[in-house]
């Protein structure tokens, strides 16, 4: 069994869904857990404590009355001060869940500043705002397990999701690199696009794979991302009904023109550069610096 006796664990947006299959899942395994939820309507209005407090009480159900979790009402945008909360009582941080998020989906044509600033204050400026807060603790214990959330909206884009697709596809680049930072502190940092029923996908799940798309579907994957003995780091996993599978870039050979070249010369090799043919599969800005070292020493012969 994978146990996270006396390991602190951070999930924010822990009220509903995933976050609530996350944090009770935990919780069963022995993890002393924050159950953060600001408790606000799917669109990002309002607030309430009961969300997080009802996770707490069926906490309490699991663990008896030494309960191992305490509720946190803070939206993710004040990020420090949930880690602070996890500080304060428990005195570290093992593991931050950056689950919240929100929906307003509209058409770049009917967008308002509004929609595009509220998605990215929850999704990225508030993934952000908890790394950060956590990072410093974990750096000074060398030990940290972070899980990021992207969505399939982020990595192939979706129609009347730019501000909801923009900030998950962030998501990669922030996970990617920050698992390089992290190496050397023993900091494993995974990304996961998960398919589940929510109050946010309810409308738009077909019903007929609903029962294969309960967020406890998604829970074993997230648990063994966080667990000790996890030394993937950097990855991106799709999720959905029972379905697990590693994303990553797919490059194509491509093609080399000597500088300086025109459009017309571009157009004309056009088809070479999306022949995907012969490819290879980049994980380092070296991949690509590599490439260029190599061109650049060709066209000298």
């Amino acid at each position: 069994m994978l146990s996270f006796n006396n390991k602190v664990v951070v999930v924010t947006g822990a009220g509903a869904g995933l976050g609530r299959a996350y944090a009770l899942e935990f919780a069963r395994r022995g993890a002393i857990v924050v159950v953060n939820d600001l408790g606000g309507r799917s669109s990002g209005e309002g607030a309430s404590q009961a969300a997080a407090d009802k996770v707490v009480d069926e906490i309490r159900n699991i663990t008896g009355r030494n309960c191992s979790a305490i509720s946190d009402y803070h939206s993710v945008v004040d990020g420090d001060k949930i880690i602070d909360a996890a500080i304060q009582k428990y005195g570290r941080i093992d593991v931050l869940i950056n689950n919240a998020g929100i929906l307003r989906d509209v058409t770049m044509l009917n967008m308002t500043e509004q929609d595009w600033d509220t998605i990215y204050d929850v999704h990225l400026k508030g993934t952000f705002e908890c790394t950060h807060a956590a990072w410093k603790h974990m750096v000074a214990q060398k030990y940290g397990r972070i899980v990021t959330v992207t969505s399939v909206a982020g990595l192939y884009g979706n129609f009347g999701q730019v501000n909801y697709s923009a900030m998950k596809s962030a998501m990669v680049g922030f996970t990617k690199s920050l698992a390089k930072e992290g190496a050397k502190y023993n900091i494993k940092v995974n990304c996961v696009a998960p398919m589940a029923t929510s109050r946010l996908t309810d409308k738009i799940l077909p019903d007929n794979i609903k029962p294969f798309t309960a967020p406890e579907h998604v829970a074993p994957v997230v648990t063994l991302l966080s667990h000790e003995s996890c030394q993937d780091s950097g990855e991106v996993l799709e999720i959905a009904a029972g379905w697990i599978s590693k994303v990553r870039y797919q490059r194509a050979k491509g093609v080399f023109i000597h500088p300086p070249f025109t459009a017309e010369q571009v157009k004309l090799n056009w088809s070479k550069a999306g022949d995907f043919t012969e490819c290879d599969y980049p994980r380092e800005i070296h991949d690509t610096i590599t490439i260029c070292v190599r061109n650049a020493e060709a066209s000298k012969l």
